[in-house]
């Protein structure tokens, strides 16, 4: 990247949660740096100038080569769940001080991902359901 970034915020792969996250931080004007696994997402990402880089959000490489010692945050939106709780992990050894914010696909891993040091951790599914379940019993 030509440009050392700092501030920003990282996030931690491009699917259907990452995509969104990504959305609103543009539409915030916010700085932010994409990792991800698929060649075709991160050239796409480039394409459009968002700085975006390929690789494995789990090492420490490429985590530093997203500038994670200077960045304010990173968002962990991977599919894998155990994929997630290496990335925090990983980061939070990087850079003792970033506001972690992961999802995971299980519930029972919730404490887990904040012990190992994430501020906050989405349970996409849950939300899913509670705002289904919201809906469906509205006026009943």
């Amino acid at each position: 990247m030509a440009t050392e970034p700092s501030d920003h915020i990282i996030i931690c792969g491009y699917g259907l949660v990452g995509e969104k996250i990504v959305d609103i931080l543009l539409q915030h004007n916010v700085d932010i740096v994409v990792i991800d696994e698929d060649k075709n997402k991160i050239d796409a990402l480039n394409e459009r100038g968002v700085p975006a880089i390929l690789g494995d959000a789990t090492s420490s490489k490429v985590l530093r080569s997203a500038g994670i010692e200077r960045a304010r945050a990173i968002a962990i939106a991977m599919d894998d769940d155990a994929k997630n709780l290496f990335a925090v992990i990983t980061a939070r050894s990087l850079n003792d001080k970033i506001v972690i914010a992961t999802r995971a696909n299980d519930e029972f891993l919730k404490d887990k991902l904040k012990e190992a040091g994430a501020k906050f951790v989405a349970t996409p599914n849950k939300s899913a359901s509670d705002e289904l379940f919201r809906e469906l019993t509205k006026g009943v």
